[in-house]
């Protein structure tokens, strides 16, 4: 691996509990199985440590030896790099996010090909069975996106601000796309508007020019809890906070203090937790039975959206590192 890879890499490691109960004979028992989780998401993104922390519980609940590995940015270089060395230690199972195809297919079909059974969540839901993954766990982003345009339209919406923080992720882009989709069926308009959040002062000055360059905003959603605060400083510093319809994918602390608040409209919720946990227990039972659910289909895990009714509830859950 490069200098440069090494710099970019951040590395959770977790072992797993205990050995079970006795594997059958001929068989390692689960202690021994060590499985890897490739994500393009910084554990120091509230998202992904809620991903995280799917992953380490299940590690524990199935008694395996699981590890968690991302750049601290985003990065297609340093992913994939990482995700070589990763393929190259031999894993007893491999967990990946897609969030750009081209850079990751290769790796993930010499995964496949060396025999490694492959689970890919949140990012890749339409590029995934043909790189040979086993089945896909997260929410399908277009149709999350679309339910999203649909709920703007409910409140009023005319004009709506789409911010991508991470343009080149193909789960971004479709959010965006759905959410205009929607939209333009009901008679209203979206815009992208492209920032980097490793700078949150500028994404708030980007933002806030925006809304400055066009005064029939009246709708904006960003694409990750992540970009909520640098958003919602701007709303407020524009004036705009009690006029624009503001909502964000994903949760964190902040997010749903907010939506409590009433200064955001709703969240989309794809249950991160079960994106981290589920493709551990999958790859356990599979080496175990060679059984996987929905016969190579996707596992949903959202959108669901939660809003200032039940806002309160989830927040005790959030408090517990689990949504």
């Amino acid at each position: 691996m490069s200098t440069q890879a090494l710099a970019a890499l951040s590395v959770v490691v977790f072992v797993g509990a205990c050995a079970q109960d006795p594997a059958p004979s001929g068989e390692r028992p689960r202690s021994a199985i060590r499985f890897v989780v490739v994500t393009h998401g910084s554990s120091a993104d509230p998202f992904w440590s809620v991903v995280i922390n799917g992953v380490r519980d299940a590690g524990e609940d199935m008694g395996v030896q699981v590890e968690y590995q991302s750049p601290n940015t985003f990065d297609m270089v340093a992913m994939s790099q990482i995700l070589d060395a990763a393929i190259a230690s031999r894993p007893d199972g491999l967990v990946v996010s897609i969030p750009d195809e081209p850079a990751l297919a290769g790796a993930i079909r010499a995964a496949s090909a060396a025999g490694i059974p492959v689970v890919s969540i949140n990012s890749g839901l339409d590029v995934s069975l043909g790189l040979g993954v086993l089945v896909h766990v997260g929410q399908p982003e277009y149709d999350a996106g679309f339910g999203t345009g649909e709920r703007l339209l409910a409140s009023g919406a005319r004009r709506a601000l789409c911010v991508n923080h991470e343009v080149g992720n193909v789960g971004q882009d479709r959010r965006c796309q759905g959410m205009e989709d929607a939209l333009r069926g009901g008679g209203a308009s979206a815009s992208v508007l492209a920032v980097d959040l490793g700078d949150p002062q500028d994404t708030r000055q980007r933002i806030a020019g925006a809304l400055a360059s066009n005064a029939e905003i009246d709708a904006m959603l960003v694409l990750g809890a992540i970009a909520a605060e640098p958003a919602l400083a701007a709303l407020r510093e524009s004036g705009r906070a009690a006029s624009v319809r503001f909502a964000t994918f994903d949760l964190s602390p902040f997010v749903l203090e907010s939506i409590a608040g009433g200064e955001m409209l709703f969240a989309v919720d794809q249950q991160q937790y079960l994106q981290g946990y589920l493709p551990i227990v999958f790859l356990t039972k599979y080496l175990e039975t060679g059984t996987l659910p929905g016969g190579g289909a996707a596992i949903a895990t959202g959108p669901g959206f939660v809003t200032r009714e039940n806002a309160e509830r989830v927040m005790r859950l959030s408090e517990r590192g689990i949504r």
